[in-house]
């Protein structure tokens, strides 16, 4: 039982509020001196104890060394430096503006146009957090200026915001298919549907709660000056990032170029897009890497540290006591994923989508190949179930990352109590998905 321990431990070190990138490294030394120890029982010496410590960790360097050389992993980089020179570009800004105009005369326009785009944000950037905050300064106001509901727009801007999660080229499904090493390109295929199904049914929501309730999203009358080539100036900011957007999807799924390919061309199509605004300059490229290097720095540490955690989880066959229950569980398949779903739902409200991609997902997946599951299938489940992590209280990052740039009259709860109808919405397809899996093509 040491491994079950050491993975509640790790937990509770996490909220406390231990950095993440250090604590599943820490927590895996300290239980592997544990393990060790108990291992020699009853008659352990510290020279045995080092030696079994030792032995423990042997392959170590040669897993740092092949996380390091993995060509796979080199597409996070490249993508998160194309979607914070894309946020700094004020690319969403342009296109709410467009949208908004395009979309005012219709009851809960503004909501729809977050959403629209919030889905081309996700496809051009990936960066929930920038999405969210751009999204939250630029259209909440607007939105609580003519008359949303405080709930309808917070919930709006947060689920829309987490779309870069499920919708590619995600971060999320590049980790995904490193851990269940699958063709990254066949999981961004894979999972468009079930990101276009996520945003009609957030646009269904929106449209059918503003018709029945009429003043949670009033209709806006536009002024006619304002109309006056609206159309040019949607597409001049619409245009651009889709064709950004086809360049890369399109270069994967066509088979022309890998990920990581494509990534490097769609990190220089966004610097190309930033000097076609004009906002192109040495100080963005250098905010830019440097936050880019920060983020994937962060990504590199808990992929270490959740490796060394890994090691020591098997090392005391708490994987096999795992796999044990989860066998064992009534309804074989349809058992192990309602419980599956479950628990990483539930971690989802406490720790991140990586340490749970990095952790949780590899005790899982020697299971799910036993039992008999398409490995696509779960994956997108997984995928879909990691965004949800993003929306759920208490500790949804969206809802920090929106709390952070709200005006004072929106409290916390008005947050809390907007993402409950999105939250529905994410469940529900996700049970589509588990359910009808060959609506989706994952099932063949």
């Amino acid at each position: 039982m040491t491994g079950i321990f050491m993975f509640f431990a790790a937990l509770v070190a996490l909220a406390v509020g231990y950095p993440v990138a250090f604590t599943f490294g820490a927590v895996a030394l300290l239980f592997g001196a544990i393990a060790a120890f108990v291992e020699l029982l009853p008659d352990p010496t510290l020279v045995m104890v080092a030696e079994e410590f030792f032995n423990m960790f042997s392959m170590m360097p040669f897993r740092i060394y092949s996380i390091m050389t993995n060509t796979i992993l080199m597409a996070i980089p490249l993508f998160i430096l194309m979607g914070i020179i894309l946020q700094k570009s004020e690319l969403a800004e342009r296109l709410l503006e467009s949208m908004g105009i395009l979309f005012g005369k219709v009851r809960g326009g503004i909501a729809i146009s977050t959403v629209l785009v919030g889905a081309l944000l996700a496809a051009s950037t990936g960066v929930v957090g920038a999405s969210v905050v751009a999204m939250g300064v630029i259209s909440l106001p607007v939105m609580l200026k003519h008359g949303y509901s405080k709930k309808l727009a917070t919930g709006t801007i947060c689920a829309s915001g987490t779309l870069g999660q499920i919708i590619p080229p995600s971060i999320v499904l590049i980790i995904l298919g490193d851990v269940f090493q699958l063709p990254v390109g066949d999981l961004f295929h894979a999972a468009l549907m079930p990101g276009l199904t996520l945003v009609g049914c957030y646009i269904l929501y929106i449209v059918i709660i503003s018709l029945i309730k009429k003043d949670v999203a009033p209709e806006i009358i536009v002024p006619e000056e304002m109309r006056k080539g609206m159309i040019k100036r949607a597409l001049l900011a619409i245009v651009p990032p889709l064709a950004l957007i086809s360049m890369v999807l399109g270069s994967i799924f066509a088979g022309i170029a890998t990920p990581t390919e494509s990534a490097s061309v769609g990190a220089l199509g966004a610097m190309v897009l930033a000097a076609l605004y004009r906002k192109l300059s040495l100080k963005i490229v250098m905010d830019a890497s440097l936050e880019t290097v920060k983020i994937t720095a962060m990504v590199f540490a808990i992929l270490i540290g959740a490796t060394a955690f890994s090691m020591v989880f098997v090392y005391t066959g708490a994987d096999l006591v795992v796999e044990q229950f989860m066998t064992s569980l009534p309804g074989e398949k349809w058992g192990f994923l309602i419980l599956s779903m479950g628990s990483i739902m539930i971690l989802g409200f406490f720790i991140d989508f990586i340490e749970i991609s990095y952790i949780i997902v590899p005790i899982l997946l020697p299971i799910s190949q036993t039992i008999g599951i398409e490995p696509m299938w779960f994956a997108i489940l997984i995928a879909m179930n990691l965004q949800t992590s993003f929306l759920t209280p208490p500790f949804g990052f969206s809802l920090f990352y929106l709390k952070g740039v709200c005006p004072p009259e929106v409290q916390t709860l008005d947050i809390y109590r907007g993402v409950m109808p999105f939250i529905t919405i994410q469940i529900l397809v996700l049970a589509s998905i588990v359910i009808f899996p060959n609506l989706y093509g994952l099932v063949h």
